[in-house]
Order: structure tokens, then C-alpha cells, then sequence
């Protein structure tokens, strides 16, 4: 029968190298999730607790508590704390690292097993108080990777219940902004979203701007060379930046809720939500800087300049503000665009506009000829001159449009009625998929019938506003005709100039009016 010696494991301190009877180099790790008074306490707690508990232990020698505030647990990059542990750890520093549970280390089972390996082949020990685990031990893989399973799943059940209440949040109307970097915006005691007066001017400058014919570029490089400061404090301004505020409906009061969703409980990417999960939409959530009215004028700009129809190889040209006449010429013989040209050099030289469609496809395609960049301008000199001195004054008359669209109250009713409906399928126990879809399919059809009617009622009343803005101005000038083409002003006056011919166009101005006029 074969003998069997037992030989014991050597002790820690002497698999490395030191005096059997050195003290164990012992740290604690404290962490809470979040911010509020309540975890913030139980964190000072913890510190305290490990302080005392390592010091009153003759074998022990005291190495830090190492700590992190406010800092999710479901991955490890952003934990200042936790990684310079991990560092002193390989480098030797420290023997045993004491944690309250292994959700206070980590609720990710990757990054469980990852570290406890990393610091078990260096012969750290990790002791986790509350399961009573000592990684260390022959059995302490085995139970990490079950209690780091059930940590990961304890995670992604805070995840849920976490999008449950903002869900519930969103659909009670209030709104979540972080408003630090939100330009025109900041929060007062209430955490209420009020209006930063010198903010919101510039706001209203950069919708101002863009309606009278500006590009997002040439607005941005503006206030730039201005010196008007970014929601981030920034100087440098992006198109980009000018073109999200243009788009963005909170500068109109309303608010649309989960724009974006977490696709990941684990890596909390987020992505753009395009129909993957709910969206709220809430009127009037807080003070408008910009009128609804305004703010769907320039929805309606964004698509006239993106549908602008050129004959390049994409069948589209981009819009450009670099001159007063560009993107505002259309040919009525064809229907596209004109470009501008210089012809001749020197003091020969002069710029005239031309079809695209004729340019590029021959005068088979289109009957239209050049006209001349200086005509242009005169003759939108002589329709305003025509214009002030009253002698078109009939012109300037609002038409049926501009009283408005009614007819959004019965949907508003009914839109109303709906959302409870779906509220309550929502929060419902069983949750009837048939009748979710019904509630969703109706909401999705009227709401699409009501934004025709709401942008319809808005242009009304847009160029409502600009038929007044236009007589004020008419007004103001008193009979004082203009003796020069004032680039800005065509830009904010006119919409778009027919081309009828080559002698002859219409000027068809943002105020609802037309005004023929002949060209040389």
C-alpha cells in the first residue's frame, strides 16, 4: 500500500522571498455608485471601518484604503482608484487587498476573473467580507465565477430598472438635460431650465442668420470673429455645432426624449435611437428662445437647400451662400438652378448666371440664356424702389394662407387620449402585444397628419410675420429710395427669383408678395 506524505503549502511570505514571520501587506478597496448623501456616508463608513480593521491586526501591516466616489461598477476604466490598487499590486506593494463584496469590486465577470488571475499569480489575495471568499483558496475560482455571474446579472437587472424609471419619467413629461453644455440654457434652483439672456441672443442671431440665406459655415466663422463663446466655453466654432442648434426643437420649447438608448449594459454604449425603443415627445416643457413658428421655417429651409436640383453626377449640388443670387435663381423653362460665371478678363470681365441644365446638358435641354449678374441686381433695385414709393403698394397683400391651418385641436384631443391608452398597456402586467400595436399604429398616423397641419399653420403664420416685418420696414424707410443693390438685404427679403426669360423675372419675396420686374 503506497505511503502518502502530505507536504503543507509554504507560507506567502515565504514564496516571496521574505522572513516567514514579516506582517501581510494588507489594503482595503470602498466604493459607492453614486453621488447622493446617503451612499457618501456609507462610503466614509467603509474607509473608516477598513482603516481600523487592518491596523488592530498584529499580522497585518497597513497599506492604504484605496477608494472611488461616484463610479459605476460595471467596468473598470473610469476607476482612478481601483487601477492605481492594481498597479501598487503588481508592483509588489501589497499582500491581500480586503473588499466589502465582490459587487463593490466589480459587477462584471470578465473583469472578476481577469484581476482575481492577474493578482493570483502574483500571490495577491483578494477577501471578499460578505461572501466569506478568500481568492487564494483552492475552491475561490470556482465561487468567483458563480458570485461574478450573479453580480453580472444583478447589473443588468439595475440597468432595467434604471430605463423603467426614466421611461416613466419620460412619459410623466419631465425632462432630463444636462444643461452645462446646452448654449441659451442653464438650470435655477429647481433644477427648472431657465434662459441665459446673452446666450439666447446669440441663438436667435444664428436662426436669424441662417433664414436670411446664411450657411451654418459662414454663420459659425461670424461669430467666431465676433468672439461669441460655445455652450463648452470654446471660441472655435463648427458648422456642425451652428447646424444642431438649427435643428435642435428644445430652442423651441419642446422637448423629444431618448433620442439616443443603451444598447449595452456593460459597455453603456449608446447609440442613435431610430426606433429601437420609445420616444417621447413634450410641448412646452420649458421657455422657448425661439418661436415654434421659426424654428419650422428653418426645418422647411434645410430641405428647400437640400433638394436644391443641380445636373452633377449625384443629381444633387450642395448650397452655397457665397453670393447673393446663389441658390435663389430657378429656371421656369426647366426647373433648375442657376450658377454663377465669369466671362471676358480684365476690365472686360463680368459675371452672369446660367442654367445648369443648358451648361452642362446644351441648348437642346433648355431655351434659357445668360443673364447678366449687374441686371439682376438693378432690377431687384428698381422692384424695392417700386415698392417703397408705393407705386406696387398693392402688391403687398397677405393671401389665404396666412391666416392659418386649423383643424390640430381634434387630433391634439385624440393624441392625448392615445398616449394614456399606451401609458397604460405599458405599465400593464401582461402586456397585450395586438393592442400595443393598435395604440402605437393610431398615434404614429396622427402624428403624422399633425405635424403637416402644425408646419402648415407655422409657415402661416411665419410669413405672416414677415409680410408685418416687411410694411414696419417700408414703413421706416419713408419714402427713401434706395441708390444701391444691398447684398443682405435681397438675401433676408427675397425667397426665391423665378427666371422667366432673359428680360424677365420675379421676385417672389419671403413676405407672400411677387413682383415682376424686366432685366438691362
Amino acid at each position: 500500500m503506497a505511503t502518502v506524505t502530505v507536504i503543507p503549502a509554504k507560507p506567502m511570505q515565504e514564496l516571496k522571498g521574505l522572513e516567514a514571520t514579516a506582517k501581510l501587506r494588507v489594503c482595503a478597496y470602498a466604493r459607492v455608485s453614486t453621488d447622493n448623501e446617503e451612499q457618501l456616508s456609507s462610503y466614509q463608513a467603509q474607509v473608516e471601518h477598513y482603516t481600523s480593521y487592518i491596523k488592530n491586526n498584529p499580522a497585518w501591516e497597513f497599506i492604504a484604503v484605496y477608494s472611488d466616489e461616484g463610479i459605476s461598477g460595471t467596468n473598470t476604466k473610469k476607476r482612478e482608484g481601483f487601477n492605481r490598487m492594481i498597479d501598487d499590486c503588481m508592483a509588489g506593494k501589497i499582500d491581500m487587498v480586503i473588499t466589502k463584496s465582490i459587487s463593490r469590486f466589480a459587477r462584471n465577470t470578465l473583469d472578476t476573473l481577469k484581476y482575481v488571475r492577474q493578482l493570483k499569480e502574483k500571490g495577491v489575495a483578494i477577501f471578499f467580507e460578505k461572501e466569506q471568499v478568500n481568492t487564494l483558496d483552492s475552491r475561490g475560482e470556482f465561487l468567483i465565477t458563480l458570485l461574478g455571474s450573479l453580480a453580472q446579472e444583478e447589473s443588468s437587472n439595475l440597468s432595467q430598472i434604471t430605463k423603467m424609471g426614466i421611461s416613466y419619467r419620460f412619459q410623466e413629461g419631465k425632462v432630463l438635460v444636462n444643461h452645462n453644455k446646452f448654449l441659451g440654457y442653464t438650470k435655477d434652483e429647481n433644477g427648472e431650465l431657465v434662459i441665459v439672456p446673452e446666450e439666447a441672443e446669440i441663438i436667435r442671431r444664428i436662426f436669424r442668420e441662417f433664414l436670411e440665406g446664411k450657411s451654418p459655415y459662414k454663420i459659425a466663422a461670424g461669430l467666431e470673429r465676433d468672439g461669441k463663446l460655445t455652450g463648452s466655453g470654446g471660441s472655435r466654432w463648427y458648422d456642425s455645432t451652428v447646424d444642431k442648434i438649427l435643428r435642435n426643437e428644445k430652442y423651441m420649447g419642446d422637448a423629444l426624449l431618448q433620442k439616443t438608448f443603451t444598447t449595452d449594459f456593460l459597455t453603456k454604449k449608446r447609440v442613435k435611437n431610430t426606433g429601437h425603443a420609445a420616444q417621447y415627445y413634450v410641448e412646452d416643457s420649458h421657455p422657448a428662445i425661439i418661436s415654434k413658428e421659426e424654428f419650422a421655417t428653418v426645418q422647411v429651409e434645410f430641405e428647400r437647400r437640400a433638394n436644391m436640383r443641380g445636373y452633377s453626377k449625384t443629381g444633387k449640388s450642395s448650397f452655397t451662400s457665397e453670393y447673393p443670387f446663389s441658390g435663389k435663381l430657378f429656371c421656369q423653362s426647366c426647373g433648375s438652378k442657376f450658377r454663377r460665371q465669369a466671362w471676358g478678363s480684365g476690365k472686360n470681365k463680368k459675371y452672369v448666371w446660367r442654367c445648369i441644365n443648358r451648361e452642362i446638358n446644351g441648348v437642346e435641354s433648355c431655351s434659357m440664356k445668360s443673364i447678366r449678374e449687374k441686371d439682376l441686381a438693378q432690377a431687384f433695385l428698381r422692384a424695392m424702389n417700386k415698392l417703397i414709393s408705393g407705386k406696387e403698394a398693392f402688391l403687398i397683400e397677405g393671401t389665404g394662407y396666412l391666416n392659418g391651418v386649423g383643424g390640430s385641436d381634434d387630433i391634439d384631443t385624440r393624441l392625448a387620449k392615445l398616449q394614456q391608452e399606451l401609458i397604460n398597456v405599458i405599465k400593464s402586467l401582461g402586456i397585450d402585444s395586438n393592442e400595443y400595436s393598435r395604440v402605437v399604429g393610431e398615434i404614429e398616423n396622427l402624428r403624422g397628419r399633425r405635424v403637416g397641419l402644425k408646419n402648415a399653420e407655422a409657415e402661416g403664420a411665419w410669413k405672416k410675420s414677415k409680410l408685418e416685418e416687411f410694411k414696419a420696414y417700408l414703413d421706416a424707410r419713408d419714402g427713401k429710395l434706395l441708390d444701391r443693390f444691398d447684398g443682405d438685404l435681397f438675401r433676408k427679403l427675397v425667397e426665391k427669383v423665378k427666371v422667366l426669360s432673359m428680360v424677365e423675372v420675379v421676385f417672389v419675396l419671403k413676405a407672400g408678395s411677387e413682383v415682376k420686374e424686366i432685366l438691362g
